[in-house]
């Protein structure tokens, strides 16, 4: 048999107080600088980088994790090679990477669409 408790307002304000505390100190950080992409093709690390080329080196990763993921899995499928665990993780590797870059690609629609309802 369970018995409820209940805290005293003492200690639910105490509770109240130290969170309240936490969230200034939270607020209160400094803000992480902005970082810069210097791993874009072969442009220098000075120059802007669009969202674009962002966009086509996330759909280069993807391809390359599907690759990877479809070589190894062949490699079994024809007998020469017997690392099932590692096809078995690079293709979960590829399912996820499509997956994060899918759920990027409806936030961005979604995002389009919200601009093109706005009245001007």
């Amino acid at each position: 048999m369970s018995i409820n408790t209940i805290t005293p307002a003492s200690t639910m304000q105490a509770n109240l107080v130290q969170d309240m505390q936490q969230m200034k100190a939270v607020a209160q950080a400094p803000v992480l600088p902005s970082i810069q992409v210097t791993d874009v093709g072969a442009q220098p690390a000075t120059s802007k980088v669009s969202f674009g080329q962002i966009l086509q080196g996330a759909l280069n990763h993807v391809d390359q994790f599907q690759q990877v993921a479809e070589q190894k899995q062949t490699a079994i499928d024809m007998g020469k090679s017997d690392d099932l665990a590692g096809a078995m993780i690079a293709g979960q590797q590829a399912s996820l990477s499509f997956s994060a870059l899918v759920q990027v690609r409806n936030k961005v629609a979604s995002g389009i669409n919200d601009l093109m309802s706005m009245s001007i």
